[in-house]
């Protein structure tokens, strides 16, 4: 979307962008409505020779598009980019609207560690009121936790992880400017799980497994049994017939049905057999 009164001098419109920092605030006339509800704006002054847009996701928070973009209306925004390739002044009227909270979210840094409270469980997230830092406008809380950045471990239902009224602390992710939210993660600040743990509290010796071969070597094969889990099946576990080296029955890449023969949790073996398996009959 492009504003009114474009210069041909690429040079003086390059010059007005070097001028122009992102966190500046600016004034101008709404001079063009897009669809989705964006605008070209005609900014005040010298910086009117460049082109400037607001985006639909940048229009505000609070109220909605078509009652905030109106061709004629004034307008103070803050810059959040400055193209000189496309020769484009990127503005932010939500940034206006809201200048307290903008200020505080501007000045997060991903990796800080954020406290609150749970304020609202939804299927898509958790919202979170910060201890620190102003009220969202529209939402329950400014810190926003999705689905995934719960928890490393499987579970059904949010209620089993967080509830309203929880206190939590938070590692953050990023700045949202198109909600104004602090997105936040909960799984960050926790360990995260041992792969090797996880699958030998769940498996057992005698379990099958139909894996894939990943490397051949002189005293047998290793197989991945599952992602991130791969055990060894001995020379002497590879067939019923006795073989000198492992490419004799397998190459790299093959699908091979094997049974954990031992599960070694201290030293983080896993010992497995393919004759075993080729052997054990049909449940």
């Amino acid at each position: 979307m492009g504003g009114v009164g474009r210069p041909t001098d690429d040079q003086a419109i390059v010059e007005i962008l070097r001028a122009v920092r992102v966190g500046d605030v600016v004034t101008g006339t709404i001079t063009e409505v897009g669809r989705p509800l964006g605008a070209a704006v005609r900014l005040d002054g010298r910086l009117g020779l460049a082109s400037a847009e607001i985006g639909p996701l940048d229009v505000s928070w609070c109220s909605r598009s078509d009652e905030v973009i109106q061709i004629g209306r004034r307008v103070t925004a803050e810059v959040i980019c400055v193209d000189e390739e496309q020769k484009r002044i990127s503005l932010s009227l939500a940034a206006t609207e809201n200048p307290e909270l903008w200020a505080f979210l501007k000045g997060l840094r991903p990796g800080e560690v954020l406290s609150g409270e749970v304020a609202d469980v939804q299927r898509f997230g958790v919202f979170i009121a910060l201890d620190d830092g102003p009220p969202h406008p529209v939402y329950p809380g400014v810190g926003f936790i999705s689905i995934p950045e719960l928890s490393w471990r499987r579970f059904d239902d949010v209620s089993e992880v967080v509830e309203v009224g929880q206190r939590v602390t938070c590692s953050v992710l990023c700045f949202d400017t198109t909600q104004g939210e602090a997105r936040l993660s909960l799984r960050a600040l926790l360990p995260r799980p041992d792969a090797f743990q996880q699958f030998t509290d769940a498996a057992h010796e005698g379990q099958e497994f139909c894996g894939t071969v990943t490397k051949l070597a002189p005293f047998g094969v290793f197989v991945r049994v599952v992602e991130g889990i791969e055990g060894l099946v001995p020379l002497d576990e590879l067939a019923s017939i006795p073989v000198e080296t492992p490419d004799q029955v397998v190459q790299v890449g093959d699908c091979v049905k094997v049974t954990i023969t031992r599960l070694d949790r201290d030293h983080r073996r896993l010992l497995l057999s393919r004759k075993k398996a080729d052997s054990d009959p049909p449940p």
